[in-house]
């Protein structure tokens, strides 16, 4: 095997080391990938139940709540997500020839984006940068072995830190939005976010928090200006952590929303059960 910064190693297995989840249920496919940056292990960890019929991913290891959410879709619906486990932390933070490096592992998936992602916690180097880049790749990959046809994310927030609040034109994201709907019967830090216009106007009729994110966003390395600028579908439904109930359905809306918009990618419709986890 060949490699220069980044050692990749694929393998099965039934048990994962610090995994933020319910239990492994029966039938549930567990793979794994693991990459080193600098002095710090990334695990992703893919589940699978059933025939996959809707794929998501959490990238940010300290944001249990959507992960669990997604069990329970997963175990009435069938699917999978891609899980990133590195130690229960919000930021990749890793050493590297002696130095320390930290970045969002949400800012490593343009060319843009990467360095300044990096010099916003300390510094960068052109090594890192393509360490990164490279690991990025990985992580879609595994996310989607094939060509992505979508991309759905699931993040957890804070009280009153971030919301749908946020992206109103008078405050710090305002320039990041094209259009915001507000439901102002929901908790303002559950939400969702989305690329395509037909996926907004979709949850909009649904009457939930839902931004359209701009074209005109600055390029900060994240998987919305990715998608957006490969034009590839994107959702991403945010909630506050521990507001599981919600955080399902709003994972059941997005891919609601995604089947009607989108009936090509043959996308099941979700059950209205749920398993309870």
């Amino acid at each position: 095997m060949k490699y220069t910064l980044v050692f990749i190693f694929l393998l099965t297995c039934s048990f994962v080391v610090k995994a933020q989840h319910p239990p492994v249920f029966e039938g549930m496919v567990t793979d794994s990938t693991k990459l080193l940056l600098g002095d710090m292990e990334l695990n992703l960890i893919k589940y699978s139940y059933n025939t996959p019929s809707i794929n998501f991913l959490a990238i940010h290891d300290n944001e249990d709540t959507g992960v669990k959410a997604a069990f329970d879709y997963i175990a009435m619906n069938g699917g999978s997500i891609l899980d990133c486990q590195y130690g229960g932390a919000r930021n990749f933070k890793f050493i590297q020839d002696e130095v320390t490096y930290q970045t969002d592992p949400n800012s490593i998936y343009t060319d843009e984006g990467i360095p300044i992602g990096l010099e916003k916690y300390g510094v960068s180097s052109e090594a890192v940068v393509a360490e990164l880049k490279n690991t990025g790749k990985t992580i879609l990959k595994t996310y989607n072995p094939k060509k992505s046809t979508y991309i759905f994310t699931l993040h957890n927030n804070a009280d009153g830190g971030f919301g749908i609040q946020s992206y109103l034109p008078e405050n710090e994201l305002g320039s990041t939005a094209d259009s915001v709907h507000v439901n102002y019967e929901m908790d303002e830090d559950d939400m969702i976010l989305v690329t395509e216009l037909k996926l907004f106007n979709l949850l909009k009729k649904a009457d939930v928090n839902v931004v359209l994110q701009s074209e005109e966003a600055v390029d900060d390395g994240s998987l919305s200006i990715y998608a957006m600028q490969n034009k590839i579908p994107y959702i991403n439904v945010e909630v506050q952590h521990g507001h599981q109930e919600e955080n399902l359905r709003l994972i059941q809306l997005g891919v609601t929303a995604l089947a009607e918009a989108y009936p090509k990618l043959g996308i099941k419709k979700p059950a209205v059960e749920t398993a309870g986890f």
